[in-house]
């Protein structure tokens, strides 16, 4: 189905979104993209796959290779997106990185990479699109963190740390930014979402493990996210902020 075909939402908005070469950021795009959203993709790897789903279903997108947790990647992000669209109303940001490793063994060089990835580069870009959104009186922001910090999962003690920070980010800036039009909201995913792995048999036997604990008894898919990055930057939810909504089939019931 084309994009014309849809009542869109989000009819001339511009979103940004990182990390969406593949997997749940380029779903978000093209869910975006069916609202009416214009698409500005940033990530390390190339998005040019993710830039032609969007156009092919009738979408406009561009994409830039950057680093979000450099400085200079995001002010060169930021005023791409102003010089292509003239404006950023939506930010979604999906750079994330994923590593199981024993508490014992995590290096320091290892721990502040977690965290560079994880939650400094969220503070770049959110301090850079902050004062555009600001000026224009509206904002949607979703951050996204994930259901391990409500599972206390073994392995994860620098990835959910950086995640539960996201959280708390996300929490107090709720607060300095609503008067502004602006609403922040997380969202938790399930670790099917975030790390399936290529191989199928250790894709199945992590899928055998979680899914009995679920209550909806199917592996969540991109698509899923999507649809909840999408309600979260509509006008529609614009009383919603400073939020943590679970998406995982109620693995974790939060």
């Amino acid at each position: 189905m084309k994009i014309h075909e849809f009542e869109r939402g989000l009819q001339d908005r511009v979103a940004i979104v990182t990390g969406a070469a593949v997997g749940n950021g380029r779903a978000f795009c093209e869910r975006l993209a069916e609202e009416g959203a214009k698409i500005i993709i940033a990530d390390i790897a190339d998005a040019s796959d993710t830039v032609r789903a969007v156009q092919e279903a009738g979408g406009e997108a561009y994409s830039l290779t950057i680093d979000c947790t450099k400085p200079e990647d995001v002010q060169k992000l930021v005023q791409t997106a102003m010089e292509k669209f003239g404006r950023i109303d939506i930010l979604v940001h999906n750079v994330g990185m994923y590593d199981e490793e024993p508490f014992e063994l995590i290096t320091y060089q290892q721990w502040k990479e977690m965290l560079d990835v994880n939650l400094n580069s969220l503070f770049l870009v959110v301090q850079a699109v902050l004062p555009i959104m600001k000026e224009a009186g509206f904002g949607r922001i979703i951050t996204m963190s994930s259901n391990t910090v409500w599972l206390g999962t073994p392995y994860l003690a620098h990835y959910a740390a950086a995640k539960m920070a996201v959280i708390g980010f996300t929490r107090s800036l709720s607060s300095e930014i609503g008067r502004y039009g602006i609403t922040i909201n997380a969202i938790t995913v399930g670790l099917t979402a975030t790390q399936r792995p290529a191989n199928s048999h250790q894709s199945s036997t992590i899928l055998q493990h979680i899914l009995p604990m679920q209550a909806v008894h199917r592996a969540d898919e991109p698509e899923d996210i999507a649809n909840v990055v999408a309600f979260l930057a509509l006008p529609a939810s614009g009383i919603i902020t400073g939020q943590t909504l679970n998406v995982d089939g109620g693995a974790a019931r939060h």
